[in-house]
């Protein structure tokens, strides 16, 4: 019997020649996935946007900044509902449950006690200390409902979500010691170290940065952007990391990742704490950015402005949820600025057709265009202009992903030429050669290797999901 064993095909479809002048079985190596031109692309257009966030204060005007302020606080919200509706597939419209959470979380454990029609208390902690406290009280009752949210799915756990919304509507009217009532409370200065963040008192020093006074918008915007910035790099490293692909396959299919060994409860409760933490955060921010916060800022609608952010920016993307929450909460605010060119909008309150009430029309009507033409949201007509930009296709990138030598049987030594044998067949040796796979790094012993369109990718995470074409 002929010995027979498999040798690598490099590139130029040669064969790979060992160092001791002898043909060795080697398991084919599979090379790594370079970093693609999209990503180095993307991460360069997002230091880009970094760095020009941080120099926008010195130039913006108050009502802008106040609009970048409301755009960063919820783009942080909206993330953590991607996370749970865009990446776990599960549907909550409890998101404004848990922003209510975190305002009056923070207003609570870092206020003092106050009010004059309707007196209220506080426990006059830290503000950094009663900011953390609130975002674990967001995480908190989100871990108390997800018992039920591990269970269902789809429009049966929008609608128990649902009921949460309303629990929270009661609470936040009636537990006036706490929430102040229907007239709200007052929302004490966020200070970090003892440096505080508002506008500096008659007499006091006063920050500034290259020749531009920064007062209480201008502090307060870069606070946000780096509570925007962490939240953003924690979302999109969880998506890389096995917890990510473990949503993501719960998303497409539990029964098959329960099958792969997922554990479904346990994920899509995870999912719903974190997004739960991520809502308790944009409550914070939220709290800060109004002052004085009412109940009736806390209702259905605003969950269901949060789930237009998602579906317009992208499902399942966080540079989509961050674009989605641009656009609808800068919406409202940049028709009220510039209402005197739009002169049909009547004046807020007087029953007509006025910013606000446009504002809600344009993005219901960017939901229904993006359902219609884009499923995938900003996010995937981004990622066409990328591919139009660099010249990459999908094919291409899965073509840089495959193997780059693959087995070939050989019978006795390696040829002289270095080449493969030009016939196709196996040389004439007066029997039936038996030939070996080296794909997966076996052993010496003889097995039937079975046809093939191509190298087996096994489960390489970096070629995972790829095909030749």
């Amino acid at each position: 019997m002929s010995d027979t064993k498999s040798v690598p095909l490099t590139k130029s479809g040669t064969v790979a020649q060992p160092g001791n002048g002898e043909a060795k079985a080697s398991p084919t190596k599979r090379n790594r996935v370079p970093r693609s031109v999209e990503a180095r692309l993307q991460s360069i257009l997002g230091i880009a946007l970094v760095l020009v966030a941080l120099a926008l204060p010195l130039y913006l005007e108050n009502a802008f900044l106040v609009m970048g302020l409301s755009v960063m606080a919820a783009a942080v919200g909206a993330i953590g509902l991607n996370l749970l509706s865009g990446v776990t597939g599960q549907l909550s419209l409890a998101h404004a449950f848990f922003i209510a959470i975190g305002t009056y979380g923070y207003a609570y454990f870092s206020g003092s006690a106050g009010g004059v029609a309707t007196p209220y208390g506080g426990l006059e902690l830290p503000p950094l200390l009663g900011a953390a406290m609130a975002v674990v009280l967001a995480g908190l009752a989100g871990l108390a409902f997800s018992p039920i949210a591990s269970r269902l799915s789809g429009i049966y756990l929008g609608v128990a979500s649902l009921s949460l919304v309303f629990l929270g509507q009661h609470l936040l009217f009636n537990w006036e010691s706490v929430t102040g009532g229907p007239n709200g409370r007052s929302v004490p200065t966020f200070t970090l170290f003892g440096f505080p963040f508002a506008n500096p008192a008659p007499g006091e020093s006063q920050v500034i940065l290259l020749g531009v006074p920064l007062r209480r918008n201008e502090l307060l915007w870069y606070l946000f952007l780096a509570v925007l910035v962490i939240g953003y790099l924690f979302a999109r490293n969880l998506l890389r990391g096995r917890p990510g692909r473990a949503l993501q396959m719960i998303r497409d299919k539990q029964t098959a990742a329960a099958v792969m060994g997922v554990n479904v409860r346990r994920y899509k409760s995870s999912a719903f704490v974190v997004s739960s933490m991520y809502a308790g955060a944009a409550g914070v921010l939220l709290a800060l950015l109004l002052r004085v916060p009412t109940p009736g800022s806390f209702g259905l609608i605003l969950s269901v402005t949060y789930l237009a952010m998602i579906v317009i920016g992208g499902l399942g993307s966080i540079p989509g949820a961050v674009v989605g929450a641009a656009f609808v909460a800068a919406t409202p605010l940049l028709l009220n600025l510039y209402s005197d060119f739009f002169p049909f909008l009547a004046q807020p309150g007087s029953g007509g057709i006025d910013s606000g009430t446009l504002a809600k029309y344009l993005y219901g009507g960017a939901v229904v265009v993006v359902l219609l033409l884009e499923p995938g949201g900003v996010a995937a007509l981004g990622r066409r202009v990328l591919y139009g930009v660099t010249g990459t296709t999908r094919r291409q990138k899965a073509r840089a992903a495959a193997p780059v030598s693959s087995p070939v049987a050989e019978t006795g030594d390696a040829p002289e030429t270095g080449h493969a044998p030009e016939t196709g067949h196996a040389p004439e040796t007066g029997h039936a050669p038996e030939t070996t796979t080296g794909s997966l790094g076996s052993s010496d012993e003889s097995s039937a290797v079975a046809p093939s369109n191509g190298p087996d990718r096994g489960t390489d995470p970096s070629t995972e999901g790829n095909r030749r074409p």
